[in-house]
């Protein structure tokens, strides 16, 4: 007959004797986050003063006519928030960042969805409710 092993009791692990990394804060889970390094913070800063700086030159020093001005900005415009999304938000194709993209493309479905049937309720609107075209009272 063979006798049982005494199992020695386990000690509870005490949460604050987890390891410490290398910026004094113990490990933890970030859920597939990336932290971004501090030369990409300043590259990303970099990159949006620059981006800034050239649609305010452009509209000061009259460079261009209005109707190039103007989706020339908005070029620009895209292209910050996408620096912003990289830089300073981390999104990119990584496999960690598909429910956080997806979250993004729905609030971008969402809000272009919403401001395009303004849009379209607004021009309807006023070209239906010409001054002309309503009717006279009796």
């Amino acid at each position: 007959m063979s006798t049982p092993d005494t199992a020695k009791p386990k000690k509870a692990k005490d949460p604050h004797t987890q390891p410490v990394d290398s910026h004094g804060h113990g490990h933890h889970d970030d859920h597939g986050a990336g932290h971004g390094t501090v030369t990409s913070y300043v590259i990303g800063f970099i990159l949006s003063v620059i981006l800034t700086a050239i649609p305010f030159a452009l509209t000061m020093m009259h460079v261009l006519p209005v109707a190039t001005l103007i989706p020339t900005i908005v070029a620009i415009g895209v292209v910050q928030i996408l620096v912003h999304l990289y830089f300073f938000l981390h999104m990119n194709a990584s496999s960690g960042q598909i429910w956080n993209n997806a979250a993004f493309v729905f609030t971008v479905l969402i809000v272009g969805i919403l401001v395009v049937g303004s849009l379209w309720v607004m021009y309807h609107l006023n070209t239906n409710m010409m001054p002309g075209m309503m009717p006279s009272v009796g």
